[in-house]
């Protein structure tokens, strides 16, 4: 049998993890500094907790667990032979995979509420599953990293999940266009145009501007069943990039007006502090639980011409996500990084460092058989001293051993002989110039 993996999924080699966690790292390290805290919840989550929350087109994506044992044993037979999956579901299924970290984390807080300190800022760094068409930066299983606070409703918030993006993808060396706008804007667009109760019709079809066009924007559009008239007020919209000019717009939309009350004062807050942070009307988030400020980042591709890549973070605010599963009602924001995603732009930029590759600093290469004694002895104390070391674990051709520390990446080999073990002094070799010295173990571990 051939092996092979479910598509959609990846395996990793030892430097690409290592790369991995080197974006983990800056954003956890981020993440301290900003003072959120850090939980982890179950992979599988009740399909009544995660169903329901995502939209329509999530609900679809989500992977299902069968029921342990005889799944089948307590379906409807007829129901089986009518192959009516929608009946069948729920009696072979009750689990199933996580589709992101934040209705888990919902629920958490409904459950733990009594030992939380509130507002509860949490971060949680973890795989996420989507039943999706895998293509270039979107797979079925992939991590997110996510950061929430719950329980307050400040706009302070908001304004601090955009400077925490800002510092994260400066930190990774990857200039971004951090894009806002606010679910109220675009519960006003709605209403001003006729069609309160078509919502998120009216957003899902704008959020597609950039891939199909204000034409293909338009016919969607119809086809959701939105009237002529209602398309031409929609169509106003598409061309404003300030909130000075959607303002006018939305003078006589209550809701309209608290949505860009909302948001100017989280970019009169940010002020000067982030880097390009772009006010986007047509930005809608496809998620239902999104209440408030909404948030996506893009590559810069006037600083990173010729990238071809999705958002690569998103996030928004929820007002009422924790009360459908019986708790208070405790509004939040959060923002998730895509980690795939951005492996991918920082391997296709060439922007990871050098050192994100390696894992060893000294590789111990012994010429003979009586040497490996010794070199077992020195890499024990090398490793004491808290150096990352490895020992080739046989006499063998140096040019073999050689060739096997390129492989490994190691920075630097200790060749040891005879000579060496006598003298106590070492021949230190740097793979990437060539330029060989020699050390005693003091200098070694100095």
């Amino acid at each position: 049998m051939k092996p092979s993996i479910p598509k959609g999924t990846r395996d990793f080699l030892p430097h690409e993890v290592r790369r991995r966690n080197y974006i983990f790292d800056v954003i956890r390290k981020h993440f301290h500094r900003y003072g959120y805290q850090p939980i982890e919840t179950p992979v599988m989550e009740n399909l009544s907790t995660l169903t329901g929350k995502y939209g329509e087109e999530g609900d679809r994506l989500l992977f299902k667990v069968l029921n342990n044992g005889d799944f089948l044993g307590k379906a409807d037979s007829q129901q089986l032979a009518a192959q009516d999956s929608d009946a069948v579901l729920p009696q072979i299924s009750k689990r199933g995979l996580r589709y992101d970290l934040t209705v888990p984390f919902a629920r958490y807080v409904v459950m733990h509420q009594n030992d939380l300190a509130f507002p509860f800022k949490r971060y949680a760094i973890a795989p996420v599953w989507r039943a999706d068409r895998p293509q270039k930066g979107r797979y079925n299983e992939f991590y997110q990293c996510d950061a929430d606070v719950v329980g307050s409703d400040s706009l302070l918030y908001e304004a601090e999940l955009t400077q925490l993006l800002d510092w994260v993808f400066a930190d990774l060396g990857l200039r971004v266009v951090i894009r806002l706008n606010n679910r109220k804007i675009l519960a006003g667009l709605a209403e001003i145009a006729g069609h309160q109760d078509r919502m998120m019709d009216i957003t899902i079809a704008i959020d597609k501007l950039d891939k199909i066009g204000e034409a293909g924007v338009e016919k969607e559009l119809r086809e959701r069943g939105v009237d002529a008239a209602a398309i031409d007020t929609i169509k106003q919209f598409l061309g404003v990039t300030s909130l000075g000019k959607v303002a006018p717009l939305l003078e006589k939309s209550a809701i309209g007006r608290e949505g860009i009350g909302e948001l100017q004062a989280v970019f009169d807050t940010i002020g000067a502090t982030t880097s390009r942070v772009e006010f986007d009307v047509t930005l809608a988030r496809g998620l239902n639980y999104y209440t408030g400020c909404i948030y996506e980042v893009a590559v810069d591709t006037d600083s990173h011409p010729g990238i071809q890549m999705g958002s690569i973070a998103g996030g928004g605010r929820y007002a009422d996500l924790t009360g459908i599963f019986g708790g208070r009602d405790l509004p939040g924001v959060g923002i998730s990084f895509g980690a795939e995603r951005i492996y991918d732009v920082l391997e296709e930029l060439q922007l990871f460092p050098a050192d994100a590759s390696e894992d060893l600093e000294y590789l111990l290469l012994c010429l003979d058989e009586a040497s490996l004694a010794h070199g077992f002895e020195l890499v024990g104390q090398l490793r004491r001293a808290g150096r990352n070391a490895d020992l080739y674990p046989a006499a063998a051709k140096l040019g073999k051993m050689m060739k096997y520390a390129d492989q490994r990446n190691a920075p630097k080999v200790i060749i040891i002989g005879s000579e060496e073990v006598k003298s106590g002094k070492y021949s230190v070799k740097t793979m990437a110039t060539g330029e060989q010295a020699t050390q005693s173990l003091s200098g070694l571990i100095g």
